[in-house]
């Protein structure tokens, strides 16, 4: 399974925040941050810019404050591009959604729908970490 230092997950629904934490623990990740508020998120992740090496992002689009694809052109904007995997992590099932995630090759390896399930989430973490889904 890949090893990641730090998962953070961005969704403006909490409960999804924290049955992804419980998901994520079961698997043996103890270095889980949720954030309600993309800005909240993207504040912290600018502040660890330096540890960000081997960090996962579990990132919703739609989003009332910020939806995903501002938050990763606030990431291109700011330089964050070292070893940082996203998933998307959506309600959407927009082809469109699909293809504006398919501009961010630096950082989305999967597209997937909510909520996320425990055999679905291990499967993708064992992976190559190069490979793609979407």
């Amino acid at each position: 399974m890949k090893s990641y230092n730090n998962i953070y997950l961005i969704d403006d629904f909490e409960t999804v925040n924290f049955l992804h934490t419980m998901l994520l623990k079961r698997l043996g990740f103890q270095s889980v941050f949720s954030f309600t508020n993309p800005e909240e998120g993207l504040k912290v992740l600018l502040e660890n810019r330096n540890s960000l090496k081997s960090s996962l992002i579990l990132l919703d689009i739609n989003m009332p404050e910020m939806n995903g694809f501002e938050f990763l052109d606030c990431l291109l904007k700011e330089g964050i591009t070292q070893s940082l995997d996203v998933i998307i992590v959506s309600s959407s099932i927009s082809e469109k959604d699909k293809r504006l995630a398919l501009e961010y090759p630096e950082y989305v390896r999967h597209f997937l729908n909510k909520p996320l399930e425990s055999n679905q989430l291990k499967t993708l973490l064992e992976l190559n970490e190069n490979s793609k889904l979407i």
